[in-house]
């Protein structure tokens, strides 16, 4: 499946995202060394240099010949137009899932206080102060931290050592080029005389002044023109722009140059396209550069021409990512497509154009969510985070927008609940919500904003934050007569009380809210996780044979649609419900499937439940041990979902159960030992570990009862809650 890349194989490498290079590195030896003594030596290293000098690069070859215990990873901030969203890019490199209130900074602090790894913050030169910021307080609390910071200016905190990065040597440069063309099948010259030829390509490395960004460029150009025919259009430029003295022409103004000269060799098409690409925050797709860069003198149907021209030419990458083939501009480039766009007028129109086209994404998503593409859908969308960040911006900055931004801050609802995005999606919402929008356009678009954001803060622990939200969404969809806001107003109310253990309430509300979406014809993942929480309500007072009943029902209609992340909540139920009736096996088939499903979708909260059932479900079988190493890794992953089981008892029943049981058959000592281990296993060690135990039956005596363990653990019955409540246990 497309989504298990994002993560990675859950039983490979599990430290770092440092890419593998695509291309040959050339040169650097000396710049490579003096960056490794550099990071020996201090904790935090700067990478300055102009643009297109090849920071990124070199820095990304450094940091790949490290190997700290807890791995390297990159941070591309080049997409991050707000500061706001520094810490934001951080946690998402990191792979860090929060579920809770707590701010990401608070969120790495306590991530990265044990750990011991090297962070590249790639791109800071427009947020020096926000990066500054978060650098000071990381590595004032992370003993084990080092930051290796890349931009065209340092940061200015404490104990910043600056490594300056010049451009290519001569030869360097003409390595770089020679490799470059041959690489598009290009020779650096004619055959019946190679010294002019080389003369003319070490002239044409020095007038670019040895800079990597503008070799490519020229690189690019060889399989159209001679070395020679290339050094003299430069040449007049250099002219042009110097005013004659090209000695005078500063490396910045060089760069820039050599941008601006391919942009003029290129075709009208090819300068469109160039500036109205520049509209893109991060990776684009095809299909949205059709939609979004299309029409007034360049047909979609030409797009992929004149895209693949630009690719050609260097002034486009080419990467592949979860989400399938995209393409991506340096910054530097990308930055002059915007001034031509800006000088245009046409800047509004296409930020419109991309709102647009991202407004439609999210509407296409949601609806895929609920299909056999449900795995592709969240790829998709976390190739698009950059560009869904830009939209959101323009739609709440804009006066007229305010509708469009609740539409799609409450489109994403799946985004932000299903695959760990509970933070940020709270931060949209909220903004969303205070705004007045149209009440013929948006009146719909805030309801749903309303009940989405209300959905958020019950997942984070936030219930007077979330009773706000539903009180105003449940009043103002009877005012205006909106009965699919109603039902998701009591969906959600119900899901409040059943966290909090108002269990008859929450019973009364779902069964209402299931049958208003059975009214209005609703069908989707939220149905479905609604009639699981009316499952759990069943199991945890007392009637497993309803949940059962309720759960199976919900599996097959995920298995008819493709559905998997309410599916495995019901896996959860179903779970519990084979352990209760002494089948450990199957119930560890059951919590294994659903594990690695959450994994795949970062549910924190779907993974530590699983977790935290799994460790019950191996003291039943006899390996108190390895339950009480599960119970401490899912202790880790708590702090990041919120309160630890939702402060309810009847969440909680499986884990005191296991607890007793661990503690009794291993001793307080071994049992406090074997939890500290686990609180020591990240995210994806724990579920790799807990996914790569095989299910073993537990051992039965001659009458086919169960071991002594699985008597200790497994004979407890629905009405036999350890919480001393009749009729209540876990579901």
């Amino acid at each position: 499946m497309r989504d298990l890349r994002r993560d990675g194989n859950l039983h490979g490498n599990l430290h770092g995202n440092i890419p593998l290079e695509l291309d040959t590195f050339v040169g650097r030896a000396t710049e490579l060394a003096e960056l490794a003594g550099a990071l020996d030596a201090s904790r935090l290293v700067t990478v300055t240099g102009t643009g297109g000098v090849g920071k990124s690069r070199l820095a990304a070859r450094a940091a790949a010949r490290r190997s700290p215990r807890d791995g390297v990873w990159r941070v591309q901030l080049a997409p991050v137009r707000d500061e706001e969203f520094v810490d934001y890019a951080v946690v998402e490199a990191l792979g860090l899932t929060d579920h809770t209130t707590r701010l990401p900074r608070e969120t790495l602090l306590a991530h990265l206080a044990e750990r011991e790894l090297l962070l590249v913050l790639d791109g800071v030169e427009h947020l020096v102060d926000a990066c500054a910021s978060l650098v000071t307080d990381l590595l004032g609390r992370a003993p084990g931290l080092r930051v290796l910071a890349v931009g065209r200016r340092p940061l200015g905190a404490a104990g910043e050592r600056l490594v300056p990065l010049a451009p290519l040597g001569t030869e360097e440069a003409v390595e770089l080029l020679t490799v470059r063309a041959g690489q598009l099948h290009v020779t650096c010259g004619y055959d019946d005389d190679p010294d002019a030829d080389q003369r003319e390509v070490r002239e044409l490395c020095r007038r670019l002044d040895g800079i990597p960004l503008a070799i490519e460029l020229a690189a690019g150009r060889l399989g159209a023109l001679s070395p020679g025919q290339v050094l003299r259009r430069l040449d007049d430029r250099f002219r042009l722009l110097a005013g004659g003295d090209r000695t005078a022409l500063p490396r910045h103004r060089t760069l820039r140059t050599a941008i601006g000269w391919s942009h003029e060799l290129c075709t009208p098409p090819e300068r469109l396209l160039w500036a109205r690409l520049s509209v893109f925050a991060g990776p684009f797709d095809l299909e949205a550069a059709e939609y979004v860069c299309s029409g007034d003198g360049l047909p979609a149907d030409e797009v992929l021409d004149v895209l693949s021209a630009l690719l050609a030419q260097s002034v486009l990458t080419r990467e592949e990512s979860p989400a399938g083939v995209r393409y991506r501009m340096l910054d530097t480039v990308r930055a002059y497509g915007a001034d031509w766009l800006a000088a245009a007028g046409d800047a509004d129109r296409l930020r419109r154009r991309h709102r647009d086209w991202y407004v439609g994404l999210a509407t296409w998503c949601e609806l895929e969510w609920f299909s056999p593409r449900q795995g592709e859908v969240a790829a998709r969308l976390d190739a698009e985070l950059p560009n869904l960040r830009s939209a959101l911006e323009h739609c709440l900055g804009e006066p007229d927008g305010a509708h469009l931004g609740q539409y799609l801050a409450g489109a994403l609802w799946f985004h932000w609940v299903g695959c760990g995005r509970l933070s940020e999606g709270r931060h949209w919402l909220e903004q969303a919500v205070r705004l007045d929008a149209e009440p013929t356009a948006g009146e719909q678009s805030r309801l749903k904003a309303l009940w989405v954001l209300a959905y958020v803060a019950i997942l984070q622990g936030d219930t007077v934050r979330a009773l706000g939200a539903l009180q105003e969404c449940r009043e103002e969809a009877e005012r205006s007569g909106n009965p699919t806001a109603v039902a998701y107003a009591e969906h959600r109310t119900g899901c409040l009380a059943l966290v909090t253990d108002d269990l008859p309430r929450a019973e009364t509300l779902l069964r209402s809210a299931l049958h208003r979406y059975q009214e209005i014809g609703e069908l989707n993942s939220n149905v479905l996780m609604g009639q699981v929480e009316l499952a759990m309500a069943r199991a945890f007072q007392g009637d497993l044979p309803d949940a059962v009943r309720l759960c199976e029902d919900v599996r097959q209609v995920c298995e008819d649609h493709g559905e998997r992340w309410a599916r495995g909540y019901a896996l959860y139920v179903l779970a519990y419900a084979a352990w209760s009736e002494g089948d450990p096996v199957r119930a560890r088939e059951l919590l294994a499937d659903c594990l690695g499903g959450a994994h795949r979708f970062r549910d924190q909260l779907g993974s530590v439940l699983a977790v935290e059932l799994l460790a019950l479900v191996t003291v039943a079988e006899g390996d108190a041990a390895e339950a009480a190493v599960l119970q401490g890794a899912a202790g880790r992953m708590w702090p990041s979902v919120g309160l630890p089981l939702f402060g309810s008892a009847h969440y909680n029943a499986p884990h005191e159960l296991c607890e007793a049981a661990a503690r009794e058959q291993l001793g307080d000592e071994r049992y406090e030992q074997c939890v500290r281990h686990g609180a020591r296993l990240g995210r994806r060690e724990a579920v790799a570990r807990a996914l790569r135990r095989p299910g073993v039956p537990a051992p039965r005596t001659a009458a086919g009862g169960r071991s002594a363990a699985g008597a200790r653990v497994g004979t407890a019955k629905p009405a036999a809650s350890p919480t001393g409540k009749g009729g209540e246990t876990a579901g």
